[in-house]
C-alpha cells in the first residue's frame, strides 16, 4: 500500500490527472499493472500505449471502462478495458466500480485506484487494503496536529528517563517508575506510524514534516529495548507480589532482583510485541502494561521495587563497546553491584583492564551526579 499511496502523491502525475477526473465530474477505475495476471482478465477496450499525462487521463475517463496503466504510472496500455475478477471473491462495497476494483485487488497483487464522481473520493485498493485519499490541506494539519502531540509524549518520555536513571543510581526504582518510560515510548511509535502513512501520501510536500518527526522519535527505539532488558523477569525468574510471603518481616518488600543471565533479543521482541497488541487504555494501566511486558507478574503492584541489571546505563558511557557492557552485566548481576565494585573488581572481567575499569568508575559517578543535577535543576 506504501509504494500505491506514494505514486498518488501530490505533486504526481497520477494524482494530478486523478483530480483533473474528480473536477470534471467523472468517475475512473484505474489498473496500475500490465502483466499477463490483469490482461488474464480484461476483455473489451482497445491498446493505447502512450505516455502518461493528466490530460490523457482525463479525456480517457470519458468512457466507461477500466485503464490499464504500466507498472510505474508511466504510460497508459489499454483504455476502455471490461474487468471480469472472479465473482465469488468477497467485497465490502456496493458500487459496480468499487466492487470491481476491490476484487481485482484481492485477486492480483496490483494498485487499483477508484474515483468516484457521487462522492468526490479516490480511493486505493492493494491485496485486502483499502485507503480513501485526503486532501491535501486536511492531511498537512492532520500531521502538524500529530507532531504537536508527538512533542508532548516525548517531553513524558525523556522526563521519565531522567527520572528512572535518578532512582536506578538511587536503588528505589519501582514497577510504576519503569513503565512510565514504556508507555510514553509505545504510544509516540504508534502515533509515528500513523503519521509516516499519512506522509507517504503527502509525498514530496511531506519531506519537512518527515524531518521533524524523525527528530521526535529520534533515540526511543534503543532505549526503550534496553529498559526492557534491564527489566523482564523471565516466568521462572519472577517472585511472588506484595503479601504473598516474600516481605522481611518489617512489612518491607525487597526488590526484585535481576533474573539470572541476559534476555536475548528475541524475548524483547516478544514482551515488547505483547505491548503492541493492548489497546491504549491497556497501555496506561500500569499493572496490565508491566504483565504484557513481563516485567511483574499482574497481581503485582505499581510501587514493587525492582532492581536494574545495568545495561542502560552502562551504554551511555562513551565509547563503550556493547561486549563489555555485556561482559560486566553477566559478571556482576545488577546494577549496584556495579556500581558498589572497585576498580580491582572490575578488572576480573574479560577484557576489562586496568584503564576501562577507571573509565567504568569515573564514567558512572559522573552519570550519577549528572543525572542527579539533570532532575533536580
Amino acid at each position: 500500500m506504501a509504494e500505491a499511496l506514494a505514486l498518488v502523491a501530490p505533486g504526481q502525475p497520477l494524482r494530478d490527472g486523478l483530480e483533473r477526473v474528480l473536477q470534471a465530474n467523472r468517475g475512473a477505475l484505474l489498473v496500475v499493472g500490465d502483466g499477463p495476471d490483469v490482461l488474464s482478465i480484461s476483455t473489451g477496450g482497445f491498446l493505447f500505449d502512450a505516455e502518461f499525462s493528466p490530460q490523457r487521463l482525463s479525456e480517457l475517463a470519458k468512457m466507461d471502462g477500466a485503464i490499464i496503466l504500466s507498472s510505474d504510472a508511466s504510460r497508459i496500455a489499454r483504455a476502455n478495458v471490461h474487468l471480469t475478477p472472479d465473482a465469488s471473491i468477497p467485497t465490502t462495497e456496493t458500487g459496480t466500480r468499487h466492487r470491481t476494483s476491490e476484487r481485482v485487488a484481492r485477486s492480483i497483487d496490483v494498485p487499483v485506484v477508484s474515483v468516484s464522481a457521487a462522492m468526490g473520493l479516490i480511493t486505493v485498493y492493494r491485496n485486502a487494503a483499502k485507503h480513501v485519499l485526503q486532501p491535501e490541506r486536511r492531511l498537512h494539519e492532520r500531521v502538524s496536529q500529530a507532531l504537536q502531540t508527538l512533542q508532548r509524549f516525548r517531553q513524558r518520555f525523556d522526563l521519565a528517563v531522567t527520572a528512572l536513571s535518578a532512582l536506578e543510581i538511587a536503588d528505589t526504582v519501582t514497577l510504576r517508575d519503569v513503565v512510565a518510560v514504556l508507555q510514553p515510548a509505545e504510544l509516540l511509535l504508534r502515533i509515528a506510524e500513523e503519521v509516516r502513512v499519512d506522509l507517504v501520501e503527502l509525498g514530496d510536500d511531506g519531506r519537512l514534516l518527515a524531518l521533524q518527526l524523525s527528530e521526535v522519535t529520534e533515540g526511543i527505539e534503543p532505549v526503550r529495548r534496553l529498559v526492557v532488558r534491564d527489566y523482564l523477569q523471565p516466568s521462572e525468574g519472577q517472585r511472588p507480589g506484595p503479601g504473598e510471603g516474600d516481605g522481611d518481616g518489617n512489612g518491607q518488600v525487597p526488590p526484585v532482583p535481576p533474573a539470572a543471565g541476559d534476555v536475548s533479543p528475541p524475548q524483547i521482541d516478544v514482551a515488547l510485541a505483547s505491548l503492541s497488541r493492548l489497546s491504549t487504555d491497556d497501555v496506561l494501566d500500569v499493572r496490565r502494561a508491566a504483565h504484557a511486558l513481563g516485567l511483574a507478574p499482574a497481581a503485582t503492584e505499581p510501587d514493587r521495587p525492582l532492581e536494574p541489571r545495568g545495561y542502560r546505563l552502562l551504554h551511555r558511557l562513551p565509547r563503550f563497546p556493547d561486549v563489555l557492557v555485556d561482559r560486566i552485566v553477566d559478571h556482576f548481576a545488577g546494577l549496584q553491584n556495579i556500581m558498589g565494585s572497585s576498580v580491582r573488581d572490575l578488572e576480573e572481567v574479560e577484557g576489562v583492564g586496568e584503564a576501562r575499569a577507571r573509565s567504568v568508575k569515573d564514567g558512572l559517578a559522573r552519570l550519577a551526579e549528572a543525572t542527579i543535577l539533570d532532575r533536580y535543576s
